[in-house]
């Protein structure tokens, strides 16, 4: 291959760096799928490092040249100015409330709620209803049980290691022949992170794949959601099961419910359960 001229004259001029050139690309396939190109002894050419565009550069110099002048045009008419009279550097002392504030009662302090009896916080269960279909035990969640709960249950247990999980409680129940109620509260230690939030919006996430499902906002829990899915899950040999479900937290803690039935289930039922339950939050 011919040297192109320049390269002929970089060389007289030891002065003007060298350009190397850049290899031929390969000419393009014909119709009949051959091509022109190097010979089996030629290796490819290594990629190169982009080298940075001039438009970057011309707008860091008008940056610094803007603040230059601007710095100078703001010296030279501030010099012209009067000088302005500072206020006195003493301030009037504001006197000192006597006696000490009066600690939050436990209705106002809801710190004092919630690092008590976790479990006194769930709604109670309602009078005629029967056990729940899953074991309750002494209304605790406990990491590995509540791990337990998902399909992954290894990678959640480290999850919830890591979201600084601290306890968590559960109830349930039975309304008639179809209905099955499940509420959780999870709480978080929120050391490192907002974890209650984080949880909720999880919820909010897997209830909104699910196709179609109704939603509403949950009153006075900012972004706390209602569910009602109106397409059952069907298996061979069972009734359709509907369900619906709930969402929400409050500082520390997180709320989760699940409603399921044989019949479709309304948006009072979901909403009357989030809201009483949020309530006592």
């Amino acid at each position: 291959m011919d040297v192109p001229e320049e390269v002929g004259e970089a060389e007289e001029a030891p002065d003007a760096p060298v350009v190397p050139v850049a290899p031929v690309a390969p000419a393009a396939e014909d119709a009949t799928g051959s091509a022109e190109g190097p010979g089996p002894s030629e290796e490819p050419a290594a990629a190169r490092p982009r080298r940075r565009g001039r438009t970057a550069l011309l707008l860091a110099a008008a940056v610094v040249l803007g603040l230059v002048g601007g710095t100078c045009g703001g010296y030279l008419v501030q010099a012209d100015r009067e000088p302005t009279k500072l206020p006195p550097l003493s301030q009037p002392v504001v006197k000192q409330a006597e006696g000490e504030a009066e600690p939050l009662s436990a209705a106002e302090d809801r710190r004092l709620r919630t690092d008590g009896d976790l479990r006194k916080l769930l709604l109670p269960r309602p009078k005629g209803t029967r056990d729940a279909v899953f074991e309750t035990g002494d209304g605790w969640l406990d990491l590995a049980d509540l791990a337990e709960n998902y399909e992954e249950p290894d990678e959640v247990f480290g999850d919830l290691i890591t979201d600084e999980f601290r306890r968590g409680a559960v109830t349930g129940w039975r309304a008639g022949s179809t209905t099955s109620v499940e509420i959780q509260l999870l709480q978080f230690r929120q050391e490192q992170a907002l974890a209650a939030v984080t949880h909720a919006d999880d919820g909010h996430y897997w209830a909104e794949e699910k196709s179609n499902t109704r939603s509403w906002a949950i009153p006075g829990t900012g972004d706390g959601q209602a569910y009602v899915h109106d397409s059952p899950e069907r298996e061979a040999g069972y009734l359709p099961m509907y369900s619906a479900e709930a969402h929400a937290w409050r500082g520390d803690i997180a709320m989760d419910i699940w409603i399921y039935d044989t019949k479709p289930i309304s948006k009072q039922k979901i909403m009357d359960l989030a809201e009483r339950q949020m309530g006592r939050l």
